[in-house]
């Protein structure tokens, strides 16, 4: 089968054909129809010192799917050949604490494909059987794949009241630009959307965005707070990792408010704590993946409503052996979510 594989400790990948995998007991053997690119794919291709840190070679990329149950491993209980499937990406033990409270997406040995395991860049994939999730089969393919950045996004909306609230999004990539039409489809009043690059930002209006700020030419600072009449916004999404937006949020959030944080500073950030948060009241959650399976649910019900359409956030659709033009456009940051296709581009 072909494969976008990290072949070696630097930036790059290389298209290379393997053999298909068996699937072992407990798991499946999935025919990848449609695979999404993350950022997470994205600082593996560029060798950032995340990915040094993390990733051993050689290893095959990619963890957000959509495709299709080609056999079953022993044990297999629920699932069939021919199920329309996506996957979790984070397998857990379900034997720590987090897992036995029902905190599984912080569970403290989580192993996650596409990370720590072969990723679904590839024609076919093993999946257990507990990460499968059994998709309507009215969703299209590409929908379908994006479905767990889906999740990230909905847990960072979702993670304190959202109906009637005014909201600002810090980032517009596709988990911000998901975000916004979960808070809209949820019942936020108003959202601003702030951004330094335009083309996400004419992704953030038809995302339903009320305002959209680009940070390289107005102040955020001012323009929200001109529209809000100094007293802030309810919400802030912070999903850029942009060091001068930890400064703004704070600026911008009203006292009394909430700050959701999913976006990944490269370095430790100082805080004025007492002055910012403390004596501000301040909400602040750390938002990792997908709770599960509660962010799942939601963001299917969203979809199947009419309440969430998705299709602004896929922008391009490319072969699997294109993956590295796919890579190019999101170095320059015009795009929102590409779908690479291993059977071909449908």
């Amino acid at each position: 089968m072909r494969a976008v594989l990290k072949n070696e400790p630097a930036p790059g990948a290389k298209l290379v054909d393997v053999p298909i995998p068996t699937p072992g007991s407990g798991e499946v053997l999935v025919r990848v129809d449609a695979a999404s690119i993350c950022g997470t794919d994205y600082h593996i291709y560029v060798w950032n010192e995340w990915a040094q840190n993390r990733i051993k070679p050689p290893q095959i990329m990619g963890h957000e799917l959509a495709g299709e149950i080609v056999e079953l491993g022993p044990n297999v209980t629920n699932a069939k050949v021919g199920d329309y499937i996506s996957a979790e990406s984070h397998i857990v033990c379900g034997h720590c604490i987090q897992c036995m409270i029902g905190e599984k997406h912080v569970c403290q040995n989580t192993s996650i494909l596409g990370v720590d395991r072969d990723g679904c860049f590839a024609e076919y994939l093993i999946i257990p059987e507990d990460n499968l999730w059994h998709n309507d089969p009215d969703i299209p393919l590409d929908i379908a794949s994006i479905q767990e950045p889906l999740g990230n996004a909905t847990n960072t909306v979702l993670a304190g009241e959202t109906r009637g609230r005014t909201m600002a999004v810090f980032g517009c990539g596709p988990i911000g630009l998901m975000a916004i039409g979960v808070a809209k489809a949820c019942g936020s009043s108003w959202i601003a959307a702030i951004d330094i690059n335009d083309y996400k930002l004419d992704l953030a209006k038809k995302m339903k965005a009320d305002l959209t700020i680009n940070s390289n030419k107005i102040s955020p600072v001012e323009a929200i707070m001109d529209y809000t009449h100094g007293s802030g916004v309810d919400i802030v999404l912070e999903m850029s990792g942009a060091p001068a937006v930890f400064n703004q949020m704070l600026k911008v959030v009203r006292a009394g408010g909430r700050i959701s944080l999913l976006g990944l500073p490269e370095k430790a950030l100082p805080v004025n704590f007492s002055d910012d948060v403390v004596m501000r009241g301040l909400t602040m959650h750390g938002i990792t993946g997908r709770r599960l399976w509660h962010d799942w649910i939601v963001g299917r019900e969203l979809l199947k409503s009419g309440l969430l359409d998705l299709s602004p956030v896929v922008t391009h659709h490319f072969d699997l052996g294109d993956y590295a033009e796919g890579m190019d456009l999101m170095t320059k940051g015009d795009c929102g979510k590409i779908v690479l296709y291993p059977g071909g581009v449908r």
